[in-house]
């Protein structure tokens, strides 16, 4: 009775620690994601990337999810594979110090954060503060997981089977690495399994050899989460994951068998309890990033011609991804709509590419610049009429109502994503070329709103390519969220420069028509990323088809 008391306890222990993780990354993503994107992509030394993935980890509690962000800019072409694998090698000493702080004990904390990450997060509307209480109660969560896991084990302590196990997993070292591998893979994060294996030796339910090799091959097997992760992504993506995969693995049994050998001759001494634990995962991670920072450059090449891009062939240019539509091959009606759906994806990250550079093109942009973005343009024209003739041609006979009726909603958001496209080519650039031509600035303020609504639209983009993949109701309701947030922040934006004309601004006066023109233009190509969502949220009852009171009032009738 009391190995299965346990055994419940530590999975609920153990899923409320994934949860809160999960909370914690979420809110600070919500938050600021799109201001991520713009740190990884700047100029930076090797060892300021790695510096910047070390924030990153702090920041998101997940060194996966920095290798995840990393590996994506990088098969967009906007990193390098040196300094994206500095970040993630960066972000695992960041994941480091997270548990060093959390291994703290911090019971006395628990319910202020409660306390006041309840109440920013339920009695306030503005979307940053709201996700600032998300983070706080995660935090407390966390904390709560914790000891809800030095509790689990209070059934069994005195036990045989702990004291049998823990026995073994000392003598075996090699078989405790690789449970440790497995439980980090299992949990999906590194956090979460190395935060238990140091809460086991602080309640000394195993001794510190054991929790040692557990937490080194906790550290392998956190290096598959992105490797595994990632899999589907193009194979500039997947590099990064690789060598990180393979400096951490190789570093990780090194270090098994020289700890091992030194504990079992004396020479460590006799290192005890869980700080030592965690000082001894801090001084692993900290070794590897000094270790492999130099050789970044020199891996590029190596995992360039492991992972090599694929050759061209007629009619496949480079540069120029190939359409996942075969028109005239239509297969299954589920097949049809996965290929509209990839279609849209590659639609959607070409878009993407012109919507990017758009501050850069504001403050520094040449003409060279601005006509390579609006040529891109072209080819999203080119995805539309691909995406035209392929709905068009659908047989009718082999397709159900509900069926035609999602192919051809796919084909109004290409048509959207199209016409977002326009407002980068035919408005945006255009503002950026009068704004340099005339070589003026906005001001600051005005400056950081447009810079804002930048990010936000940069996150909402990616929001929407996770709704067009998995129609989840949640993501479109927040998606939909989103969109009012940044007509809100569109509004108030307005407001704010036409109080500065008020007060005399020169820089507003010189920019106003510019600066007004490009919040509304920023504001419709948001509009048009958004409506992913609406069939979504129509389909579940969550959207009415029209705004307008159905039956008018009495003495209204005539």
């Amino acid at each position: 009775m009391a190995i299965l008391t346990f055994l419940i306890s530590l999975a609920g222990a153990t899923m409320l620690l994934l949860y809160a993780v999960r909370m914690v990354r979420t809110g600070i993503e919500r938050s600021y994601g799109a201001s991520f994107q713009r740190l990884l992509t700047g100029r930076q030394s090797h060892l300021q990337a790695g510096l910047m993935g070390l924030v990153l980890a702090i920041v998101l509690q997940s060194s996966a999810a920095v290798a995840l962000l990393t590996s994506g800019f990088a098969a967009s072409g906007y990193l390098a594979f040196p300094s994206g694998l500095a970040i993630v090698l960066g972000g695992d000493l960041g994941s480091a110090l997270i548990i060093q702080i959390l291994s703290f004990k911090l019971d006395w904390l628990v319910p202020v954060l409660l306390a006041a990450g309840g109440y920013l997060f339920v009695k306030t509307e503005a979307k940053k503060v709201r996700q600032l209480g998300r983070i706080l109660m995660g935090v407390a969560f966390i904390l709560i997981s914790l000891r809800f896991l030095r509790e689990a084990m209070d059934p069994i302590r005195d036990s045989a089977f702990l004291p049998a196990v823990a026995g073994y997993l000392a003598r075996d070292y090699i078989t405790a690495f690789l449970v440790g591998g497995a439980l980090a893979f299992v949990m999906h994060s590194s956090v979460a399994a190395i935060l238990m294996c140091v809460t086991l030796v602080q309640i000394g339910a195993i001794p510190f050899a054991a929790g040692l090799s557990l937490v080194l091959g906790a550290n392998f097997g956190s290096a598959f989460i992105p490797v595994w992760l990632s899999r589907g992504m193009d194979l500039r993506a997947r590099r990064i994951p690789y060598a990180n995969l393979a400096l951490r693995g190789t570093w990780a049994v090194i270090c098994l068998f020289g700890a091992n050998l030194a504990l079992r001759q004396g020479g460590l001494g006799d290192p005890q309890g869980g700080q030592m634990l965690v000082n001894a995962h801090l001084a692993f991670n900290a070794s590897l990033l000094v270790l492999a920072l130099p050789v970044c450059t020199p891996l590029g090449d190596v995992f360039a011609r492991l992972f090599p891009e694929p050759a061209q062939t007629e009619g496949n240019h480079p540069g120029r991804p190939v359409s996942a539509l075969e028109q005239g091959s239509y297969g299954s009606p589920a097949v049809s709509v996965s290929n509209l759906k990839r279609e849209l994806l590659r639609m959607s990250d070409q878009v993407n590419a012109m919507f990017r550079p758009i501050l850069e093109l504001y403050r520094s942009g040449s003409k060279e610049q601005i006509k390579i973005v609006q040529s891109m343009d072209d080819e999203v024209n080119a995805c539309l009429s691909g995406v035209r003739k392929y709905v068009a041609a659908i047989p009718e006979d082999r397709f159900d109502k509900e069926q035609l009726k999602t192919a051809r909603g796919l084909m109004d958001y290409a048509i959207r994503l199209e016409t977002a496209g326009d407002v980068v080519a035919r408005r945006l650039t255009v503002l950026a070329g009068e704004l340099n031509k005339r070589n003026l600035n906005f001001s600051r303020d005005g400056w950081m709103e447009i810079t804002r609504m930048h990010e936000a639209i940069m996150a909402n983009m990616q929001l929407a390519s996770n709704v067009l993949i998995s129609d989840d109701l949640e993501s479109a309701r927040l998606l939909s969220l989103e969109k009012t947030e940044l007509k809100r922040m569109e509004h108030d934006s307005r407001k704010r420069h036409l109080k500065r004309l008020q007060n005399g601004a020169r820089e507003s006066f010189d920019t106003s028509d510019i600066h007004l023109e490009t919040l509304r233009a920023l504001r419709e190509f948001n509009s048009h990323i958004a409506a992913v969502a609406y069939p979504v949220l129509y389909q579940n009852g969550q959207l009415l088809e029209t705004r307008l009171i159905n039956e008018m009032l009495p003495e209204d009738a005539d």
